[in-house]
């Protein structure tokens, strides 16, 4: 898959040394700290699961490079959560980030997600304080529908903001707030 200025692939072996570079960089986690990957099992298991949606669901995750460059820029996509959404989701290396990438690459997996499985909302669930991600949803084509605590997070103040591209059901947002 192509955008103006970027490729997106499937993820593939050769990708995890770098993935694991992005998903242990504390900057690529100033929102979520406590998901940073401490160990390369973590994300070669990350990437285990998205070969498996892409086989099981026809689109996951992909890797985002700079058109003519072999450097991995990041990752992001849609991929069915809970058999009840696509999740849009995206992470870049520190260096990548600021260029529009995030909104190019999201705005192709929304299209995607659409011509792959009409019928599922496609959703962006992320914590209040990201306003960058915020915009990248917006800029996807998704308007906020819900804001509610974030289950589970070690920070009991956090709050979830869930974007989606319609409106959705209660049984969709209580899907969505327990992913």
């Amino acid at each position: 898959m192509r955008t103006p200025r970027l490729v997106l692939d499937e993820p593939a072996g050769a990708d995890l040394d770098a993935l694991y570079e992005i998903c242990s960089d504390p900057q690529s986690w100033t929102h979520f700290p406590s998901l940073r990957h401490t160990d390369i099992g973590t994300t070669e298991r990350m990437m285990q699961k998205w070969t498996e949606q892409w086989r099981r669901d026809g689109l996951s995750t992909w890797i985002v490079r700079e058109h003519g460059s072999d450097m991995v820029s990041g990752y992001g996509g849609c991929s069915i959560r809970q058999s009840a959404f696509w999740n849009l989701g995206y992470r870049l290396h520190p260096h990548a980030q600021g260029n529009g990438y995030a909104a190019e690459m999201c705005r192709t997996a929304v299209e995607c997600a659409h011509r792959t499985r009409p019928e599922m909302p496609v959703v962006a669930y992320l914590l209040e304080h990201n306003v960058a991600s915020g915009r990248v949803a917006e800029r996807a084509g998704l308007e906020l529908v819900s804001r509610g605590p974030d289950i589970g997070n070690p920070d009991p103040e956090a709050i979830r903001l869930v974007y989606a591209d319609r409106p959705l059901t209660a049984d969709q947002v209580n899907a969505v707030l327990s992913a």
